[in-house]
Order: structure tokens, then C-alpha cells, then sequence
């Protein structure tokens, strides 16, 4: 495959291309491997993959898709054609595979309500209880769409001035259910998780939980740090502000210090005017 001028404006690396789709790097990778969605270029000495800027309508096709649960080898086909005959049948398809879950999920809900009614569950309880998976049916796709979901609902909540116990308690587990659901999200990588992390050890900062906030600024650095994470150059910046902000929470301010200082060298090597800005903006936020 030809290699590219960087500075032509049609080329986005893939870290951009991944931000500009909303789909993460390791999910660009799994769809290179599958055939699905090929970088344009790629270079020959690195290995590194960019796209051009008219792959994005298709990138953004596939994302819409997958929310939908679409199947990749639907995808794949539903992409290969300009027949919007075709293209309606495959969608049609996919209602149709829905519609059976639904059917299942509605006589589970049945099931479970006659339990609820019982004066002894335990009486009629089935041999082979459900588990949580075969109950709710997820795929990879809806766990990394739950997970994004509840990772921006919970930004809404640290937003908030004046939260309620109740509030603070919808955010603390709608964090924890974010990175849960990362866990097991379609083409996940160790940095989805360390995002996760980071965002939980935020939630106890800003709750003054040092303790709690100490131990997943380690874990965000630990999946971070790890090799073939696919972090890209502002996620360790981001780990050591949040080491910074956990230290300084936890009554440690040589220790919340010193990672401060990691983080504004790291911050430093952020090749991205606008992701260096936002760890830049996060680190003056910093207790220290």
C-alpha cells in the first residue's frame, strides 16, 4: 500500500480518524484484519495506518450500525452494495432477529414476574437459574454502547454543583458500571479500561475519597502503561493527573507533587493541539 505525505489535509492519522468516528483504535484494527474497513495508506517502515478523509461516511456507517447491533458480516455487506433494495432487506433481517429476542426477554419477564408473585420463589424457582447474560442477551456491541452511555452520564453528574446523596450515588456506580461494561465491549483494549479507571478515580477525588481514588489512578497507570495498551500519547499524561489528584485527596501532597510533574512532561509530548490542551486544563485543575 503507497505511503502518504503527512501534510496532505486529505490524510487523518489513526488516532484522529478514531476520534473524528467515534469508533477506538483497536476497533479500526479488528475492522482492518476483517476486511471491513482497510486504512487508505500505510506506512511501509512503521507500519502506521492513516485514512482518508472520504473513508469517514462509511467509518460513521459502521458505528450506526453497531449501535444498532448490526452484525459485522452484515455490515460488510450492507457497505458492498448501492442497491437500496438490498440494503432494506438486510435491515429488515436484522428487525426480524430482534424481534425474536424481544419475544424470548418478554417471556423471561413473564417468568421471573410469577416468581416475584410466589409465597415461595424457591418452590418454583427453575432447575437452571438464568444467568445475567442469557437474561439481558448482550452482545459486544451494546456493552460498549452502555459503556460510552453511562461513561458521559456520569460526566454530567461531576458537573453538577450541587448533587444530592442520591446523585452522588447514581454517579459512583454509574462509573463502576461504565468500566464493567467496557470489560466486555467489542474489540475493548487495556486503554479502554484505563479510561474506565481514570474516571472512577475522578469520581472519588472529587468526593474527597482518597483511598478509593488512589486505587484506580494505579489501575488507570497499570492498563496505561502496559505494552500493546493502544494508549495514544495523552493517556499516560491523563493517568499520572489523576496519580496527582488522588495523592493530593489522600493527604499525600510530595507524592501528589512529584506525579504533577510527570504529568506536565508527559503533557509536553501530546502531538494534538486539542488533546494536550484538555490534560493541560485538567492538570491546572490539580490541588498542588
Amino acid at each position: 500500500m503507497p505511503s502518504m505525505d503527512s501534510k496532505d489535509p486529505d490524510r487523518l492519522v489513526i488516532g484522529r480518524f478514531a476520534r473524528l468516528t467515534g469508533l477506538s483504535v483497536g476497533a479500526l484494527r479488528h475492522y482492518d484484519e476483517l476486511d471491513l474497513l482497510r486504512p487508505a495508506f500505510v506506512d511501509r517502515e512503521t507500519g502506521y495506518r492513516s485514512y482518508r478523509r472520504d473513508q469517514l461516511e462509511a467509518a460513521r456507517t459502521i458505528v450506526r450500525l453497531r449501535d444498532l447491533e448490526v452484525p459485522l458480516e452484515t455490515i460488510r455487506a450492507y457497505l458492498g452494495t448501492d442497491d437500496p433494495a438490498e440494503r432494506r432487506r438486510m435491515l429488515l433481517a436484522h428487525r426480524q432477529r430482534i424481534e425474536a429476542r424481544v419475544f424470548r426477554l418478554q417471556g423471561v419477564l413473564h417468568v421471573v414476574g410469577q416468581l416475584a408473585g410466589a409465597a415461595d420463589p424457591q418452590e418454583t424457582l427453575p432447575m437452571t437459574a438464568p444467568t445475567l447474560d442469557s437474561l439481558t442477551d448482550l452482545d459486544g456491541a451494546m456493552h460498549r454502547r452502555l459503556g460510552v452511555a453511562l461513561f458521559n452520564h456520569t460526566w454530567t453528574l461531576l458537573e453538577r454543583p450541587d448533587r444530592s446523596a442520591a446523585e452522588i450515588d447514581e454517579m459512583i456506580h454509574s462509573a463502576h458500571a461504565s468500566r464493567f461494561h467496557w470489560s466486555r465491549a467489542e474489540g475493548v483494549q487495556p486503554i479502554n479500561l484505563a479510561r474506565g479507571e481514570w474516571q472512577c478515580s475522578r469520581v472519588y477525588a472529587v468526593l474527597g475519597r482518597g483511598e478509593p481514588a488512589l486505587w484506580h489512578a494505579r489501575r488507570c497507570l497499570a492498563y496505561a502503561s502496559a505494552d500493546g495498551s493502544g494508549a495514544e500519547d495523552w493517556d499516560l499524561a491523563s493517568a499520572y493527573e489523576a496519580l496527582a489528584r488522588a495523592a493530593a485527596v489522600a493527604g499525600d501532597p510530595g507524592g501528589a507533587a512529584d506525579w504533577k510533574a510527570k504529568a506536565i512532561a508527559a503533557a509536553e509530548g501530546i502531538a494534538d493541539k486539542d488533546d494536550r490542551e484538555v490534560v493541560e486544563n485538567d492538570i491546572a485543575t490539580l490541588p498542588v
